[in-house]
Order: C-alpha cells, then sequence, then structure tokens
C-alpha cells in the first residue's frame, strides 16, 4: 500500500502546472490530503521538478502530457461514432480547452438495418468514447486541451485508397452503411488499443496507470467486437487489406494483424506468448495522420493534435 507521502509526490509531478496539481487531487478522490496538494501547488520547488519532467529534458513526456495525448484520440473516437448512431458529435462544452479549438468535418448517421445489432454495438461504444473523454477531461481539469481540427471525410478516403480498398477518383464514406461503417471503425479500434498499452510505461502515476489500464480494457473489448463482427461477415479480405496499409505507415516491423482467414480466426492480435503489441505514440500518429514521414498534422487531423505530444515518427 503506498502510503500518503508517496502519493501526493507522484500525484504532483504528473501535474502540468501548480494549478492542475490541484484538479488532479480532486479528481483521483484520493481522501486526506488536501490542505497537503495546495502546499505542493505553492511550491517552487515542485514546480521546478514539473518543469524538468515537462518532455523537454530527455525524461520523456509528463503523465499530463500522455493524457493529453489520449484525450485527442478520444476526440475522435467519440466524434466518429456519436455522429454515426446520432448524426451529431460531442457538445461544445465537452470541446474546448488549451490549444487551437477545430471543427469536424464529415460524419453522419448510419442507416442501420432494422433491429440491427451492429447498431446496438455502435451506440453502446460510442456511449464509452463519450465518457472517455468526460473521464480526461475532468482528470486533467484545466490543463485538458480543446478538440482539435477533425476530418472524417477526406481522410477515410485516403485510408481506403492506401489499403487497396477504392481506386483513384472513387470515395470511402464510413458513414453510407453498416459495412463501411465497420470497416471505418476499424481503422481506429486496433489502434487504440495498442496506443494504450504503449503508453502505459510512460505513465508514472498509479492513479493515472490504473486508469489508462481501465480504457485500454475497453478499448480492447471495443475492438473484439469489431474484429468479431467483420470476420462474421466474411469481411476478412478488406480487414486485411487495411492492416497491411496500418503496417506500412507505423514503421518497418510488421505487428498489425488481420483478422484471420476463412479457415482460421484471428480475432485476438497477440505475439507467439500471447501479448498484445504497442506503438509509440509517434507510431499512432503515423496512422492518424496517414503518413510514414515525421510530421505534426495531416489525414484524421488536418492541423494536428493539440499537446505537447503532436509529431508523427520518422519511418520512411
Amino acid at each position: 500500500m503506498f502510503d500518503q507521502k508517496f502519493i501526493t509526490d507522484a500525484m504532483s509531478r504528473s501535474a502540468e502546472d501548480p494549478m492542475d496539481r490541484r484538479i488532479l487531487f480532486r479528481a483521483a478522490g484520493i481522501a486526506g490530503i488536501g490542505g497537503a496538494a495546495a502546499l505542493i501547488a505553492s511550491s517552487p520547488a515542485y514546480a521546478s521538478k514539473d518543469s524538468e519532467d515537462s518532455g523537454n529534458s530527455g525524461k520523456g513526456p509528463s503523465d499530463g502530457a500522455i493524457l493529453n495525448f489520449a484525450l485527442n484520440l478520444e476526440y475522435l473516437e467519440a466524434e466518429f461514432y456519436l455522429r454515426a448512431v446520432t448524426g451529431r458529435g460531442l457538445s461544445d462544452g465537452l470541446t474546448d480547452g488549451k490549444g487551437r479549438k477545430g471543427g469536424v468535418t464529415g460524419g453522419a448517421k448510419v442507416p442501420f438495418k432494422a433491429g440491427s445489432l451492429i447498431e446496438k454495438y455502435a451506440k453502446e461504444i460510442a456511449a464509452d468514447e463519450e465518457s472517455h473523454v468526460k473521464f480526461l477531461r475532468t482528470a486533467l481539469g484545466k490543463a485538458a486541451v480543446s478538440r482539435p481540427q477533425i476530418d472524417l471525410e477526406a481522410s477515410f478516403t485516403a485510408a481506403a485508397m492506401a489499403a487497396g480498398l477504392i481506386n483513384a477518383g472513387q470515395t470511402f464514406n464510413p458513414f453510407t452503411d453498416e459495412t463501411s461503417f465497420l470497416l471505418g471503425a476499424f481503422i481506429f479500434e486496433d489502434v487504440g488499443v495498442t496506443a494504450y498499452k504503449g503508453a502505459a510505461p510512460l505513465i508514472d502515476n498509479k492513479t493515472y496507470l490504473e486508469a489508462a489500464a481501465g480504457i485500454l480494457a475497453v478499448e480492447a473489448y471495443h475492438a473484439g467486437i469489431i474484429r468479431t463482427t467483420l470476420y462474421a461477415l466474411d469481411l476478412q479480405m478488406p480487414a486485411q487489406a487495411i492492416s497491411d496499409a496500418r503496417d506500412s505507415l507505423d514503421g518497418s516491423t510488421d505487428l498489425d494483424q488481420g483478422i484471420g482467414t476463412k479457415a482460421t480466426a484471428n480475432l485476438v492480435p497477440t505475439d507467439a506468448n500471447g501479448v498484445a503489441f504497442s506503438r509509440s505514440p509517434g507510431q499512432v500518429l503515423n496512422i492518424a495522420y496517414l503518413t510514414s514521414k515525421a510530421a505534426k498534422e495531416g489525414g484524421f487531423f488536418p492541423k494536428g493534435v493539440n499537446g505537447d505530444i503532436n509529431r508523427s515518427a520518422a519511418n520512411s
């Protein structure tokens, strides 16, 4: 069991500035250390420590920076799923914060079939993703970044073309029908799982590590639903094409996996030890920006993401 001094120190290091420290204490719900929070928040020594841990000194990004990186991804997923099931995105009150706030291009209510199981799955996932946005924004407080500009139109066409699902001059709209929706969701879901797993070792604060692990578990459930549904509809070939396209963006390794063949299912992508693989934040942004090069914008985020972690990796 961690004593209060250990938790207090960890919470202090995790925030991006003194005001954020006070908010993080309250969000974590740790009793009996409110007075200590105020003292630490005003301590020059701890303010200096935060500066050293901000990600610019070679020690890695702060926990706040990591959570904000995750928040950018949750904005994207929430906007995609909410628009698919309701025709509307996040409320304005869930989109403001630090950095440049952007709008959302594309997205519409999917014409799900009457009584569709896929629609029921989509509604549950949409609610989860909206809850993730609310949770991370509460945890980050005034340090939370705003929703960046998001493209749910041209980006999907570019991704589908890269995967060979469409030809030049054609478009891909994931909101057209159930099959297109599932393939669009598949582009996101596996990436979210690998993003949280890759970020976990970078998080110092145990409270936030546990929270990230909880979100990782939910994203894994979501990915399993999408992969299983695609497999049941015999969509192994387009799923493999999307997997190959992701693999071409995030480096020389061949880690990404499709959902198998008609003869053999591969619903849980793991290594030989049965362990899911990880992506670094840079690799995640390679896929989100739809580039294998170092970049700070593109693809689903035309103006980039908000926060300190915003550059994709140089893989070509």
